[in-house]
């Protein structure tokens, strides 16, 4: 592979970026199978131009720094967000969370805002849940630097002081407080693993939280809160994808078939694969005998998206938005009708590279994004100022609506 690469550009500038970019060039020319028209050969080529130039004087001593950046430039213009490199950090973490590996934890999931990060999820039984710390909590400083959007400690700067069992002194702001709070915070082993929550907005209304898709195990996980909602008179279902990212294809049909049973194709080059969701479950493929009207959750429902809702999520909206499952929030990232497998590269890093297309049970491709049925963008600021959630207010008086409430309950089948 790394020979193939380096015939892009001539063996007499041989260098670590070249290996890498010669990787990326090749595979994206024979692997490639998405929905972009872009001329692929004509895109390496030009880029090929590209790392030349800016390889210029360094020679043999030209870096992976560079042949990732011009990389990344070129699937940029592939217009496929799914297609993308990843260096060795982020590899890392996405190898923590497939293989189930446990590692140093505060048990905070965040995202950067520009006043601070904003916790998006505390993990049961969690250092972070131990001391305190809840949702929509706004960090702006740890360990005495400024934390957030273009700040000292961003997102990931905050996940490297955890897995490096670091203590962690956060000042953070809460919603209806005008002092700042303080908390202190030592990481423990934890698997590197999200796991669904389960709260009540209000009586008989249940919310799951649902983080991501990537772990094997994510649908019985989700089945698992779905039953606990179900034994505690759980009469509406409200599924929290805002901050799920994706994950496995097996994993978000299983779950989105707690409405009705699933059936997702997937095609990609020389042949396709059925996924099949059947109760909640996966399953190879459905019966013709199937009750097609088989569900674990029949009462009223709701799915909460937004711009960070991508891939295997945006599948889930998808299925369960066409048994009647109402959508709210704000249109979804755009990739939920491919797929992607993960190859190494030089630096330790891995290419995202798009290599099925995705239809459901009738041949008919799946949409790349989701557009909600009721557009309630979350306003980020005013979650962690006043603990008001827009998206999930409109989803309730959604739910409250006569027409919502004219199905079943939520009871088991």
């Amino acid at each position: 592979m790394i020979l193939t690469g380096l015939s892009l550009l001539g063996a007499a500038h041989a260098s670590p970026a070249s290996d890498l970019f010669g990787l990326v060039g090749s595979d994206l020319k024979r692997d490639y199978y998405g929905w972009s028209q872009t001329d692929r050969s004509a895109l390496v080529e030009k880029y090929t131009a590209v790392l030349t130039t800016r390889c210029e004087g360094a020679g043999e001593a030209c870096s992976f720094d560079t042949g990732r950046a011009v990389a990344s430039e070129m699937l940029l213009e592939l217009h496929d967000a799914h297609t993308s490199v990843r260096d060795a950090e982020a590899a890392t973490r996405l190898n923590e969370v497939q293989n189930d590996l446990s590692v140093p934890r505060s048990g905070l999931r965040v995202i950067k805002q520009p006043g601070g990060l904003l916790v998006v999820g505390v993990q049961p039984d969690s250092p972070a849940e131990r001391v305190g710390l809840r949702v929509y909590d706004l960090i702006v400083t740890v360990n005495g630097k400024p934390a957030g959007k273009d700040k000292s400690i961003d997102s990931l700067a905050f996940v490297r002081l955890e897995r490096a069992s670091t203590p962690l002194s956060l000042l953070l702001q809460r919603a209806g407080q005008t002092t700042v709070l303080s908390f202190q915070l030592t990481p423990e082993l934890a698997k590197a693993r999200d796991v669904p929550t389960l709260s009540y907005p209000r009586p008989g209304t249940a919310l799951i939280t649902l983080p991501t898709f990537l772990p094997g195990d994510s649908a019985r996980l989700f089945l698992g809160k779905v039953a606990e909602a179900q034994q505690g008179g759980a009469r509406e279902l409200v599924i929290d994808l805002r901050f799920n990212g994706g994950g496995r294809l097996d994993q978000c049909v299983a779950a989105a078939s707690i409405f009705r049973p699933v059936i997702y194709q997937a095609r990609f080059q020389g042949g396709s694969w059925t996924y099949g969701g059947l109760s909640g479950e996966q399953v190879p493929a459905l019966s013709a005998r199937i009750d097609r009207n088989s569900a674990v959750w029949n009462g009223p429902a709701a799915v909460l998206v937004g711009e960070n809702t991508a891939s295997c999520a945006e599948v889930f909206a998808f299925f369960a938005h066409k048994t009647g499952v109402k959508v709210v929030g704000s249109p979804t990232k755009g990739v939920g009708n491919s797929g992607v497998s993960f190859f190494p590269l030089p630096d330790q890093g891995v290419l995202s590279l798009t290599m099925l297309r995705a239809f459901d049970e009738n041949g008919d491709a799946l949409p790349d994004h989701i557009e909600p049925d009721l557009s309630a963008p979350t306003d980020l600021a005013a979650l962690s100022t006043t603990s008001t959630d827009n998206t999930l207010d409109a989803a309730l008086k959604l739910l409250s609506a006569p027409a919502a409430n004219s199905g079943q309950s939520g009871t088991e089948k």
